[in-house]
Parts: C-alpha cells; sequence; structure tokens
C-alpha cells in the first residue's frame, strides 16, 4: 500500500481504519509525522492500523514504512534528497524485508510540487537504491509523484518497472482528492519478476474524514 497520511492531521481514528480495513502487509506512508512528538504519532498510526513501524519518519523526510507482523526486517535506510531553497525537504525511506522465503525491497517517496527537483529527486532515488539494496533484489517503489501518468516524472520513475495499476488495475485509480477523486498522483512500480494480480483504491467510508488521499493497494506474487 502507498497513502498519503497528510501528517495524521485529520481523524486518527478513521485513518486506521482506512489502513486496517486492506489487511497490507507492507505501507508506504508520505507525510507521517515529523515534527513535535513524530515518533509516537508514527508508533500511533501503526497500533491503529494493526501494523508495526519499520523505518523512516523525520529522518527520511517524512515517508514512513510500516508492515504487518508477518514480514522480517534484514534492513532499512533513511534517505534525504538535495534541497532548493524555499521548497520542502524530499526524501524515500527504503527497508530489505522478507515474507515466508521470499526476500525483496521497498522504497516510499513524496515528490516535490515542481517538476524540475522531482526529476533530480527521481535520479536520486534511483542511486540510492542501487546502493542500499542488496544485488538481485526485487525493488517495489511507490508514493506519492505529485504529477500524473505521462508526464517526465511518471516516464522517469516507470523506466525499467512496471506501473502495478496499469497492469492490474481495478476502477480508474484516482486517488486524489479523496473527497473529489479526479487523478492519479499514488502509484507502485514493481521490479518485472513482481506479478502484478490485482490494484485498487481503497474506498471506505471513513474515506473524507482520514486524508486528503485515497490508498493505493496492490497484491504482487514474486
Amino acid at each position: 500500500m502507498t497513502y498519503n497520511v497528510r501528517s495524521m492531521r485529520d481523524d486518527r481514528g478513521a485513518l486506521g481504519r482506512m489502513i486496517g480495513s486492506a489487511e497490507p502487509d507492507v505501507v508506504l506512508v508520505q507525510e507521517a509525522p515529523r515534527f513535535a512528538r513524530w515518533r509516537s504519532l508514527c508508533a500511533e498510526l501503526a497500533r491503529r492500523s494493526g501494523l508495526v513501524v519499520v523505518g523512516g519518519g523525520r529522518p527520511a523526510a517524512a515517508n514512513l514504512i510500516l508492515t504487518s507482523l508477518r514480514v522480517d526486517v534484514a534492513a532499512t535506510h533513511d534517505v534525504r534528497f538535495s534541497t532548493d531553497p524555499g521548497l520542502h525537504h524530499r526524501g524515500a525511506a527504503i527497508a530489505v524485508l522478507r515474507l515466508g522465503d521470499t526476500r525483496f525491497a521497498v522504497a516510499g517517496t513524496h515528490l516535490d510540487l515542481r517538476e524540475p527537483p522531482r526529476l533530480r529527486h527521481v535520479d536520486e532515488l534511483n542511486e540510492a537504491v542501487a546502493r542500499h539494496v542488496p544485488d538481485g533484489v526485487p525493488v517495489i517503489v511507490g508514493g506519492d509523484l505529485n504529477d500524473r501518468p505521462g508526464s517526465r516524472t511518471w516516464q522517469a520513475i516507470e523506466a525499467g518497472r512496471v506501473d502495478v495499476w496499469a497492469a492490474a488495475g481495478q476502477g480508474d485509480g484516482f486517488t486524489s482528492t479523496a473527497a473529489d477523486p479526479h487523478q492519479r498522483i499514488d502509484a507502485l512500480f514493481a521490479d518485472p519478476r513482481w506479478v502484478p494480480r490485482r490494484a485498487r483504491v481503497v474506498r471506505h467510508p471513513d474515506e473524507a474524514a482520514a486524508s486528503d488521499h485515497l490508498p493505493l493497494v496492490a497484491d504482487l506474487d514474486l
């Protein structure tokens, strides 16, 4: 799952129910709490969702990784991208994980509103993945791209990967806004060795109360 939670500024109970309803094994969170009490707030998000904190948070520019107890953690890495004056700090959270006999990695990010830093940060994300993920381990990249399919940003992050919703999506794939879904700016991209079985935007009675985005969840086989 990938989900922008708007710094948990909305209904926290609704947010936990949104995530928990999909029963994900791994969640890539964007806009996790990163200021006062950020650790305890991230722990609260995990608890309300029935998951545990693996890595990220403030050191990863508010990108957070949550997993179920079925998932074992081999390594985590917090990444900061280069900065531009007057813009938010951006980065990524990366984890090498194991589920049963399957070893894989995930990388969650939240790209900028402006295209030049978005494109630069995609390059920095790819460099970080190559640096921190062991050779041969398949990677899933996800997050809030702040851009749409067909854009230069989308093409850059999709290169060599499979857009999971395009391969196995149900519905229109719109994740923004939760109150008026009209654009697909949140996505998951998988190593071609992954087989996307299903991808959907989670709809739930709590969706508008939980965040200004909707979560995207996918089932994949390796």
